[in-house]
């Protein structure tokens, strides 16, 4: 019999696993691209390298390229554009980054955590801080913004710094600043709003008969710590970028982020007060919960003696023993009853005098 070449095997294939991955191009991730000479932006629509070759043109050009979660093959074509260091790309890409300043040949590498208040009801178990990511690169000729996450865009930090010429010819340096103050002013609008909320939860905690869940004191203390991990490790990138002088940055950037490191610095001490009062005030909820506690441990207790007395007489006169003369009486029934409420009357006067009921 003739021989036929035998089939090729699909056995324990997935379909999905044979569909090729169709990369996403580019400038799908990019929010916005400019180029800015002598403190205006230039009219017209660039990409990437077309925007960097314009940019370098004059001394004083560069160009800001803002992306919105790229994924890895576009953060590389970034990367091949502007020659950004890999361990920096790495981290842009995955996101969800501590707070820090690198240093790569004239290149610094800015990662800022970013925050949202999320309205919510006080004595219900929900998220109040939402946080994520935004990458700050600086170069020669190029400041290239990584935002994660669906808040705290920089549309609006963008329009501003351009009705700002003065401001944005400091070059990449003004965009690095704009993004650092535009953050640390959402970490104070985040911190009054949930200032208003310990001072809420310390007027429900303190006001008398109230009924505070400590889920709910516990859940704001979370989110409080939340807060302070995303803003307080910020405080040493902005401290090098003031008084390192050996970071490529002008000097009058540095008069620009002192005022950003100093609101920074407020805030922080603003979220240690507010941990601290929490703690306050689990503490003082704690101890709310044991005199309540103990209230009615001592209600319970009153009750008990109450009900203690009959079941003792009763207890007495249910033992069936034959030589009780009383009861053989006619009036014994009703004497002993009488003797009953009598006892339970005056335990009930002493336990109301005493505050026990």
């Amino acid at each position: 019999m003739p021989s036929f070449p035998s089939m090729p095997s699909f056995r324990g294939t997935s379909r999905a696993a044979t569909r090729p991955t169709v990369p996403v191009p580019t400038a799908r991730a990019i929010v916005d691209c400019g180029v800015y000479t002598d403190g205006k932006r230039l009219p017209g629509h660039f990409t990437p390298q077309q925007a960097l070759t314009e940019a370098s043109k004059t001394d004083t050009g560069f160009v800001w390229v803002g992306l919105h979660d790229p994924d890895e093959t576009q953060m590389n074509d970034i990367a091949r554009t502007f020659g950004l260091h890999p361990l920096a790309v790495e981290d842009a890409v995955v996101g969800r980054q501590r707070p820090k300043l690198e240093v790569y040949d004239n290149t610094l590498f800015l990662v800022m955590r970013t925050v949202s208040y999320v309205e919510h009801d006080m004595h219900a178990i929900s998220q109040i801080v939402e946080t994520g990511d935004i990458m700050v690169f600086t170069g020669p000729h190029f400041a290239i913004t990584v935002r994660h996450g669906e808040h705290t865009g920089l549309s609006g930090v963008r329009k501003q710094l351009e009705g700002r010429p003065d401001q944005l010819q400091m070059g990449p340096c003004s965009v690095l600043h704009a993004v650092a103050d535009h953050v640390v002013d959402s970490y104070v609008e985040v911190t009054e709003s949930i200032g208003e909320d310990v001072d809420e939860m310390e007027e429900a905690v303190f006001t008398p008969a109230s009924k505070v869940g400590i889920e709910s004191i516990y859940q704001l203390k979370r989110e409080v710590v939340e807060l302070r991990r995303a803003v307080g490790p910020l405080g040493i990138p902005l401290e090098r970028l003031v008084h390192n002088q050996n970071l490529p940055v002008p000097t009058e950037f540095r008069r620009y982020m002192r005022d950003v490191a100093d609101h920074h610095v407020s805030v922080s001490e603003q979220i240690t007060y507010f941990d601290e009062a929490l703690s306050n005030l689990v503490n003082a909820a704690l101890a709310k919960i044991s005199v309540q506690q103990s209230t009615d441990m001592r209600k319970i207790s009153a009750y008990a003696a109450m009900a203690a007395v009959p079941t003792m007489i009763a207890g007495v006169y249910g033992m069936n023993f034959d030589y009780m003369w009383e009861l053989h009486q006619p009036w014994a029934y009703p004497a002993v009853v009488a003797l009953m409420a009598v006892l339970c009357g005056l335990l009930f006067r002493s336990f109301r005098r005493n505050k026990w009921l």
